[in-house]
């Protein structure tokens, strides 16, 4: 007897699904066309009168052959055709009187007969009735519509059960086949202390029961994308020697209805199938929107399903898997579903490497390349490491193969020079002298923009009084280059390292948004108020963000500590459009003032700059010592008070 629950759960794996309509499919065809023999063209005359197969006693020199079709049926038929016309004739008789027919005519008479064989009656269907029969009108109708049929069957069964490659592309992976080791992610130390708590939760389950905690552990992993989120599954799955499917959210959905709640439910079964796994879901910020923002209601059919599917309340199959997901984004930066959430009892933020945890990152994928090929005695990993501030490991791998790039291609060795041109070549692109090359006037106004930029980022620490060697130490500054870059649509730029900070002052952002508005003042002191270029856009794009964020989400130049941005465009729009304006008319308005007293020594810089292209920090120092007497003495006189005297007036 046929086990049908084994059949049951077969025909639930796509493959045999298609196999098994493929041969139905094959099967039916050759039904259909098997049928299909051609016909004799002859005309047919169909009669029930038994009285002219009487008279074929008298016609026996005519006949050219006589047949019985099928005479053992309720309807015999008699075919028999005359050597001198091309009808055929066909008499049906009842079955009653064949056989007297066949006795007292036929045999009688000595008539020569046959039986008709199923050959002769496939390529002869008129003979066995006066029209068509309702089989032959089917295999007509199927014959002349086949393509159609088949193609409508594909679009239901494509609906029904999906298409392979379509929706999740899922796979199983085995603990034996996960590589590395949670020691291999490089400091993150907070975060290895979490994911060492969570394997704890899993392997002592029991314990955790007995304190009434009984809910599946479900994990959500959260931010910056390259920061290790889809290595730490592989690592956690490997130690708890557990198999991972792994699949992506966001390749979930199919393109039909229900296609993500099917993938979803597929992943459960497999998973269960399993007993104990692990199924990890990456890129599945999209899972986490807020449900019933749209008037579509199976918009939210695929959370709705994987709401059920986290609780676990399905089947008690689920109780040895456990699902983790992963997300760029996280709940304190965007808005998610709260039902959502709250399912997830884990949740584990990842961050950016600090600048210990850069030079470590740094030192391990240098370390990975054979002896010879870096020069541990000139390279700074301290200065490189802070170049890459705000970078995630997956940025400094690609940092580090670029400048294994540039080794090959130049035949030499990487150092911290070779290093400094692979984060350019990475973060910014590639730069080009041609395209400016030829125009004196643009490279000209360049140079005097970049510079603006640099000498309002220094000013604060020259107007302190600080020598220049101490304002080189404070001082960011890479290189200033003139050099054009397509990538993000600049002719020159100023590259600068960071600082490893979160929280900002209102200090800080000024003299932000004042080093931003060096290159604009830099341009009116030399060219006048109606010769800024459009080369400022960039830039004026930053201030206004800047800007926006002071005044209207952190209310910094207010006593009361709102959110403009909260209230509505009626309530809140003029007044942050005007607060705005002021405090940006304020700070340029230093800047413009400030920058007069650099005028002299960027005008000394400049032609340096527009004959080497690019100045490194020690160049453009060494250049600020040699002609120092070009700062004005009065920097650190009267002036040195501008910046606070500004800060005083934009307060008020």
């Amino acid at each position: 007897m046929p086990n049908f629950a084994r059949l049951q759960i077969a025909f639930k794996n796509v493959y045999v699904r298609i196999l098994s309509a493929i041969l139905l499919g094959m099967l039916v065809a050759l039904a259909i066309f098997k049928s299909d023999v051609p016909q004799d063209p002859s005309p047919v005359l169909h009669s029930q009168n038994i009285a002219e197969i009487t008279s074929l006693a008298e016609q026996k020199a005519r006949l050219d052959y006589l047949l019985i079709a099928h005479p053992l049926s309720e309807a015999p038929r008699y075919i028999y055709k005359f050597k001198d016309a091309a009808s055929l004739h066909v008499v049906k008789v009842p079955s009653t009187s064949h056989l007297s027919l066949e006795r007292e005519v036929l045999l009688k008479n000595a008539i020569p007969y046959s039986i008709a064989k199923d050959d002769f009656l496939a390529s002869h269907k008129a003979v066995m009735d006066e029209g068509v029969g309702m089989l032959e009108q089917t295999g007509d109708f199927l014959k002349r519509n086949a393509f159609p049929i088949i193609l409508v069957l594909m679009v239901l069964y494509v609906m029904k059960f999906g298409i392979p490659g379509m929706g999740t592309s899922a796979s199983m992976i085995t603990p034996d086949k996960l590589k590395g080791s949670l020691d291999d992610l490089i400091g993150m130390d907070d975060i290895k202390q979490e994911v060492l708590h969570l394997e704890d939760m899993i392997r002592n389950r029991a314990e955790y029961q007995s304190h009434n905690i009984d809910k599946p552990f479900n994990v959500m992993l959260t931010g910056p994308a390259g920061t290790g989120k889809t290595k730490l599954v592989g690592y956690l799955a490997k130690r708890l020697d557990m198999p991972m499917i792994s699949a992506s959210g966001s390749a979930l959905e199919s393109g039909y209805v229900g296609g993500g709640s099917k993938a979803l439910n597929a992943l459960y079964r497999k998973a269960c199938a399993k007993g104990k796994c692990i199924i990890f879901l990456d890129e599945a910020q999209s899972l986490f929107m807020p449900r019933g923002r749209s008037e579509k209601k199976w918009e939210d059919d695929t959370a709705n399903t994987m709401l059920g599917l986290l609780d676990g309340v399905k089947s008690d199959k689920g109780q040895g898997v456990i699902w983790i997901v992963a997300s760029n984004f996280d709940d304190n930066t965007t808005e998610m579903d709260e039902a959502m959430l709250r399912r997830f009892s884990v949740k584990i933020n990842f961050r950016l490497p600090n600048k210990a945890e850069r030079r470590e990152l740094l030192r391990s994928f240098l370390g990975r390349k054979k002896d010879g090929l870096v020069d541990w005695e000139d390279l700074n990993l301290d200065q490189v490491a802070e170049i890459t501030q705000n970078l995630s490991p997956a940025l400094l791998e690609t940092v580090v193969e670029r400048a294994s790039m540039l080794s090959i291609q130049e035949k030499t060795i990487i150092n911290t020079n070779l290093m400094f041109r692979a984060y350019e070549r990475a973060t910014i692109g590639l730069t080009d002298r041609a395209t400016t090359a030829e125009k004196h006037k643009q490279r000209e106004r360049i140079a005097l923009h970049e510079l603006g930029h640099f000498f309002m980022q220094i000013d604060p620490h020259l107007r302190a009084g600080l020598s220049l060697a101490e304002v080189k130490e404070k001082s960011h500054l890479l290189k200033i280059s003139t050099e054009a870059v397509s990538k993000i649509g600049a002719l020159g730029y100023v590259l600068q390292s960071g600082e490893d900070m979160s929280l900002r002052t209102l200090e800080e952002l000024e003299r932000d948004v004042v080093g931003l508005y060096g290159g604009v003042a830099a341009e009116e002191m030399f060219y006048g108020a109606r010769g800024i270029s459009v080369g400022s856009q960039n830039d004026i794009e930053k201030i206004t963000k800047m800007l926006n964020l002071m005044v209207s989400r952190l209310s910094m130049y207010s006593r009361s500590k709102i959110d403009y941005s909260q209230l509505g465009q009626e309530a809140s729009g003029e007044h942050t459009v005007r607060l705005v304006e002021e405090k940006a008319d304020a700070l340029y308005s230093y800047t413009l003032d400030s920058i007069r007293d650099y005028k002299l020594v960027m005008e000394s810089l400049k032609d340096t700059l527009l004959e080497q292209y690019v100045l490194s920090k020690d160049e453009v120092f060494a250049l600020l010592e040699e002609r120092s007497e070009l700062l004005m003495p009065q920097l650190h006189g009267h002036r040195a008070a501008k910046l606070t005297l500004c800060e005083e007036e934009v307060a008020a």
